[in-house]
């Protein structure tokens, strides 16, 4: 189980006039996740939804507030946890000069893959992702929706517990993104916990078990897609949440 407790993290920056101003990205994010979830970070750009992600997979350290992953913490036990978990965001960027099996050759040795199922490893990988046509052509020449498929592809070849995705779908054309979000729920089947952070509530409603509203840094609604949409007297997940903030104007 993922256990996230008042998680906070604070940044400065300074105005036209050289001013120090502070301001929380995530203020006093709380939530756990058990095995086999699909659990949503919801919200618009500028939510606090990235920042929240990289806390949770060790990329950034919180200003304060503590990350759990089955008894384990970030303090004690970094190698440990980074060895359960994948971490995807939208913009990764990943070495376009070699091919596709060449990366997940790569990854699988950087992550200590038994050299006996390296190869089956790639192979399976390769077919859950539907990546046989390209796996041996140069990243540079594929689409976006192929290096996507790719950037995923290399955070499988551990088998990792935990999967944390950061827009994964973002400016994936219909087949791209449908592949994804098969392939999402898969491997919610075979009992993975999986962070998905979007913009796109339609998705969320489609494979989401739970459903973390932020807004500003700050959790404004949390429950199933069932639960938001009654909550709010609303029919869909986009709608609950102009609901919930009092429509677009509040945004500015």
């Amino acid at each position: 189980m993922l256990k996230v407790k008042d998680l906070k993290k604070k940044f400065i920056t300074y105005d036209k006039n050289k001013k120090k101003k502070e301001f929380y990205a995530d203020n006093g994010i709380t939530f756990e996740v058990g095995k086999g979830q699909i659990i949503g970070i919801l919200g618009p750009n500028g939510a606090g939804k990235t920042t929240l992600l990289r806390m949770i997979a060790g990329i950034l350290e919180p200003t304060s507030g503590s990350i759990d992953y089955d008894g384990l913490t970030f303090e004690k036990n970094e190698i440990e946890i980074k060895k359960k978990i994948a971490y995807l965001s939208g913009n990764t960027k990943i070495y376009n000069t070699i091919t596709s099996y060449e990366l997940l050759k790569m990854c699988c040795e950087l992550y200590d893959v038994p050299k006996k199922i390296k190869e089956s490893r790639i192979k399976e990988i390769t077919k859950i992702l539907n990546m046989e046509e390209f796996l041996h052509n140069k990243i540079e020449n594929l689409s976006t929706g192929q290096t996507q498929r790719v950037n995923i592809a290399r955070c499988l070849v551990h088998d990792p517990e935990y999967y944390i995705l950061d827009e994964a779908t973002s400016g994936l054309d219909i087949l791209s993104s449908q592949i994804i979000l098969d392939f999402i729920k898969k491997e919610k089947e075979r009992g993975k916990t999986i962070l998905y952070s979007t913009h796109y509530m339609e998705e969320a409603e489609n494979i989401c078990d739970y459903c973390i509203m932020i807004n500003k840094g700050k959790i404004i609604e949390e429950g199933s897609p069932k639960d938001i949409r009654k909550n709010t007297k609303t029919t869909n997940l986009r709608d609950a949440f102009f609901s919930l903030i009092g429509g677009t104007q509040n945004e500015k």
